[in-house]
């Protein structure tokens, strides 16, 4: 008997241990099965403690009062499906007649704290069924991505989310982003896991960073334009708007809407063109906007009036031309000047770090979500990384990017250097590379004029 309790006291402590200093072993050893139970035991009485329930059907409590039984109890949600993930579980439900989704949500902190999970989020999957998805530890403390993740043209894994997915940045469907946040908030690394994920792909990188290039001008080898000035940077948004004009040309002459040519096949956009004459797709990546929106003299007002309007259109017709803004700034409000507000009215997507005031989280999501702002603000200082991340769908999600160096992403840039396009519109601007004679050479795209 002396030797069992010495064991178990044991495997306790060592259980204890795990818990505590590697989560995501005790959750796949342990933890997943002590929920399954815990979950299906309690299901019953916390969703009637919640007011997850609806009552028995009128003929059943007809039939139970002619038959002289007792009355049917309250029925809650039918678990359709219970799925253990890496990270916790995942519920999909059936609601009863009289329930709506938004109950489900309005009622997540108090499933949370009567299952003992880490944390509860809901989505409607369609009319009548939703799936819930509970973490079993806190999965951002210690972000790590999953070993294989959907990724496709134009689409990054950028970060992991509190439910333990993924969180993408895919161009494809929200083609131009804000994000926010203040100086060691995180955005730097969050920037870094974008070009990271960006640089094994066809797609071209121009890089806008005003604080003389030490952001992005170590990435230089990946980046087929970078200007460090707000000057170099008025010509080159210039010249991205003569890139975006030809494209549309180009588009022009090939949508082919003959009337002997299947509808399916007429060109709208630079992904509906033949794969040897679409341009490379471009994506902007603006370190600190407010660096182009200041000013202190006329000519610099000219020059930011250029910078914003050049902006400003490529937000508004760059998408079908293959160009995608990911501005970053430390605050994007009204006081940057006339066109500001334009600007940001077209940045679907919105990521906010750690702000110093409810005013900048206000700028990243008053107007969209405006349930995020709370979140936004309660983010703490030592938590460098943590974001808010949402879009003009009205949904946000509480992510978190995995901690990538400066010279792990140098290293993966200079990995895939000779992805690099050279475009003919930006070649005044290509960055000047100091390496061996012998580098690969890079892929010269042709103009729309020769395609």
């Amino acid at each position: 008997m002396t030797a069992f309790t010495v064991t178990l006291v044991l495997v306790v402590a060592a259980v204890g241990l795990l818990r505590w200093r590697r989560p995501a072993w005790y959750w796949l050893t342990f933890g997943v099965l002590l929920a399954v139970v815990r979950v299906l035991v309690r299901y019953g009485s916390v969703m009637d403690a919640c007011g997850l329930t609806v009552p028995p059907a009128r003929w059943r409590l007809a039939l139970a009062r002619a038959t002289n039984r007792p009355l049917p109890e309250s029925r809650s949600p039918r678990i359709l499906r219970l799925r253990p993930t890496r990270t916790g579980l995942v519920l999909r439900l059936k609601l009863r007649p009289g329930q709506d989704a938004f109950d489900i949500a309005a009622a997540s902190d108090r499933l949370r704290h009567s299952f003992s999970m880490y944390g509860v989020t809901s989505r409607e999957l369609r009319s009548g069924l939703v799936e819930v998805r509970m973490t079993g530890y806190d999965v951002l403390k210690r972000v790590q991505m999953l070993a294989e993740t959907d990724t496709r043209p134009m689409r990054v894994p950028v970060a992991l989310r509190q439910d333990g997915s993924v969180h993408y940045r895919d161009y494809r469907a929200i083609p131009h982003a804000l994000t926010l946040g203040a100086t060691e908030s995180g955005k730097s690394v969050y920037q870094r896991n974008l070009v990271a994920g960006l640089a094994p792909m066809d797609v071209a990188l121009v890089g806008i960073d005003c604080k003389q290039g030490v952001e992005l001008f170590p990435l230089t080898r990946r980046f087929s334009a970078l200007a460090d000035d707000p000057d170099t940077a008025a010509e080159l948004l210039d010249a991205l708007v003569v890139r975006m004009e030809r494209n549309y040309q180009l588009i022009r002459a090939q949508q082919r809407i003959a009337a002997d040519v299947p509808d399916a096949e007429i060109a709208a956009d630079i992904w509906d063109l033949p794969t040897d004459l679409r341009p490379v797709p471009v994506v902007v990546l603006v370190d600190e906007v407010a660096e182009l929106a200041l000013y202190a003299n006329k000519e610099q007002e000219k020059r930011r009036d250029r910078i914003i309007t050049a902006l400003v259109r490529l937000a508004q017709l760059g998408r079908a031309a293959g160009i995608y803004l990911e501005i970053c700034g430390q605050r994007f409000g009204s006081e940057l000047g006339k066109g500001i507000t334009m600007l940001r009215a077209q940045l679907t997507g919105r990521t906010a770090h750690r702000v110093n005031d409810e005013t900048s989280a206000n700028m990243a999501f008053g107007d969209i979500v405006p349930d995020a702002v709370l979140a936004a603000i309660q983010i703490p200082a030592e938590q460098r990384g943590l974001a808010i991340a949402g879009d003009s769908s009205g949904g946000w999600h509480r992510i978190r990017a995995p901690h990538t160096s400066l010279r792990q992403a140098v290293n993966i840039c200079n990995r895939h250097a000779e992805r690099t396009p050279d475009l003919p519109e930006l070649a005044p601007y290509r960055p000047a590379l100091s390496g061996p004679a012998d580098a690969p050479l890079r892929p010269t795209e042709s103009s729309p004029a020769t395609a």
